[in-house]
């Protein structure tokens, strides 16, 4: 009788870990349709050099008409070292939609001229260009998932 009921609650313990699983890839699944990034530029609305822009700059890039297949995400930072053209040093933050993935998606790389310099980053999550990513979440949320089934 006791090794019933023990057999039973592990039981019960694998159908919530089957159900919570089935949750979460849906959740994950879902994102991938459409992803959402800010999209802004420091020159025309400061808040976008925020360190974590405000949530109404975030856009749902499937909004875009124009029939590109927007797959990440883009934050481009400009430094303008000196005056070029009549124009003072400067300091942008550029952030958007992308949809030309090449080989530097979820990386970083910079590119230097006359005057000036920038940083383009791409990413592949929701807002991931802003400060926080996605990434972080998605280690905390499968970290609570291995304790959940290590304790079951």
């Amino acid at each position: 009788m006791y090794c019933a009921t023990i057999i039973k609650l592990k039981m019960a313990n694998v159908h919530y870990l089957i159900a919570g699983s089935a949750i979460i890839l849906l959740v994950l699944a879902q994102g991938g349709f459409a992803i959402k990034c800010y999209e802004c530029n420091s020159h025309n609305d400061p808040r976008c050099a925020e360190k974590i822009p405000p949530g109404d700059l975030a856009k749902d890039c499937s909004d875009h008409k124009n029939g590109a297949k927007y797959s990440f995400c883009r934050k481009i930072t400009q430094i303008i070292e000196f005056s070029v053209n009549g124009l003072p040093p400067d300091t942008r933050t550029i952030r958007s939609c992308g949809y030309e993935e090449g080989q530097y998606k979820n990386r970083c790389y910079q590119r230097s001229g006359f005057g000036g310099r920038q940083e383009v980053c791409a990413c592949d999550t929701d807002t991931c260009n802003g400060a926080v990513t996605m990434k972080a979440t998605f280690g905390v949320l499968l970290a609570s998932l291995v304790v959940f089934i290590a304790r079951a």
